[in-house]
């Protein structure tokens, strides 16, 4: 078996077909099921079952696959501990990052500062959910993500940078802009604008109100902050959100900001790895300069909460 081989295949079995395949190995389809067939002809066996619109693992299939990724994660190990041995300006990393803000804030100081010991480095930046991007660390498509915590996942390790407060946000023409803070089957009646499903931050929304035994009324599901706190902005319903994610907004009067009665919501970030990964010169450093810009970033306890106030047992009628 040829590592361009196992490649292609585990690229069409993520993937789905044989078409989104080829494109993320950046071969033509032809030469991608010319890989397959060689593959299966060398095992002895078929591995993937055509079907109308997608491609369906074989038993064979199954197991390769579990094989493949480790032989894959092994051998691109083994090349950039090579590749260090030629300089320590060299290497590659590949970052992933489930908050926004990490993108837009936090990240640009690190990697410039990465810049300056590794020039030659190939660094690579993507984003998704938690969810996706520890997906993609285990099938050794990323190699460190910022991610919200925890993260139970085995083969994975991580570490928390930081720490902040969920909140629930509105606009500032909302009637009840002028309270301080808000109570759980308050929210319960509003139109909310949340984190879409499968990220830990709505985890932790929907566990709190499932324990204070209300049913939320979502009307939209977001996949990035920005768009929720533009379309609270615009009076579009009522959002939770890390508090200082419209720090910003919150100054500048574009949202007004409500502490949730009774509620202990902390919103967690950190880094997640394969715990049994190779952690090249680059990693560390990257791993460091993490660690550095989160501890002299401003801590969001800066803000003072309300003492909390015990969430009332009565619970308002519900329309049938």
């Amino acid at each position: 078996m040829e590592i361009r081989q196992l490649r292609a295949f585990v690229a069409i079995a993520e993937s789905g077909t044989f078409t989104a395949g080829a494109l993320r190995v950046h071969v033509t389809q032809a030469a991608i099921s010319m890989q397959i067939r060689q593959l299966e002809t060398e095992i002895g066996a078929k591995v993937f079952v055509r079907a109308p619109r997608h491609v369906i693992l074989t038993e064979a299939g199954e197991q390769l696959l579990r094989r493949a990724r480790h032989i894959l994660r092994e051998h691109d190990a083994a090349l950039d501990e090579i590749a260090e041995l030629a300089g320590a300006e060299r290497g590659r990393l590949r970052i992933g990052s489930a908050s926004a803000m990490v993108l837009t804030e936090q990240l640009p100081t690190i990697l410039k500062e990465l810049r300056k010991q590794h020039p030659a480095a190939e660094i690579a930046v993507t984003s998704g959910t938690s969810e996706v991007l520890v997906d993609q660390i285990l099938a050794g498509e990323v190699d460190i993500a910022f991610v919200s915590l925890p993260v139970d996942v085995r083969g994975i390790k991580t570490e928390r940078l930081s720490e902040d407060q969920l909140v629930a946000i509105a606009s500032p023409r909302h009637k009840l802009a002028k309270l301080r803070t808000i109570s759980a089957y308050t929210l319960a009646g509003e139109r909310l604008i949340l984190g879409e499903r499968g990220g830990n931050t709505r985890r932790l929304i929907d566990q709190f109100f499932a324990q204070a035994g209300v049913t939320l009324r979502v009307a939209m599901e977001l996949s990035r902050q920005q768009a929720i706190r533009r379309m609270v902005e615009e009076d579009m319903g009522v959002g939770i959100v890390p508090l200082q994610s419209v720090k910003e907004e919150v100054e500048k009067g574009k949202l007004i900001r409500w502490w949730i009665e009774g509620a202990q919501i902390n919103w967690e970030l950190g880094i997640a790895q394969l715990s049994n990964g190779y952690d090249s010169p680059i990693m560390q450093k990257f791993v460091a300069l993490a660690r550095k810009n989160f501890t002299n970033s401003t801590p969001s306890g800066s803000v003072k909460k309300p003492k909390p106030v015990s969430v009332a047992k009565s619970k308002p009628k519900t329309k049938k």
